[in-house]
């Protein structure tokens, strides 16, 4: 193992290196942090509203409606919402006949039962959630079907 030559630094941080490096700190971060504070600040505004941008996009909502939509059911919160608008094209469709009428309302109430569900899913333990999601989402995918048959799609 070499030894050390007398008057080569250490690599590692020593006590008295610490004490130093502080001691620096102390001098230059209360001149340097009026200076940076701003961009800081303006870099976390862009961070917060990229990571927003993101989420509505994965949600496929506008930014805007980005807080109707929280916690672990979001996404089928923003589904619920897209298929509700969904039944109110088809309610104000012209083709829409006395049935489809009808249908809308039904569908309508049962979205509503569904977004109670997803809601209450948020304080149920895990297992339980997960199952209530995929009822939700089997309901879902079923009235998707059926508005895009009556809308003809």
């Amino acid at each position: 193992m070499a030894r050390k030559k007398s008057g080569e630094a250490s690599k590692g941080l020593t006590p008295k290196k610490a004490r130093n490096a502080v001691s620096v700190a102390k001098i230059i971060v209360p001149a340097v942090a009026p200076v940076l504070a701003p961009f800081a600040v303006r870099a976390a505004g862009a961070a917060r509203d990229a990571y927003d941008r993101y989420q509505a996009r994965r949600l496929g909502v506008p930014v805007e409606r980005l807080p109707e939509f929280t916690g672990r059911g979001a996404g089928l919160l923003a589904r619920i919402a897209g298929v509700s608008e969904a039944v109110a094209d088809l309610r104000k469709s012209e083709r829409a006949s006395e049935d489809d009428q009808k249908f809308a309302a039904d569908a309508q109430a049962t979205l509503e039962q569904l977004t109670a569900a997803v809601r209450a899913a948020e304080r149920m333990p895990a297992a339980r959630r997960k199952a209530a999601h995929q009822a939700v989402t089997t309901e879902l995918e079923r009235l998707e079907t059926q508005i895009l048959k009556r809308l003809g799609v």
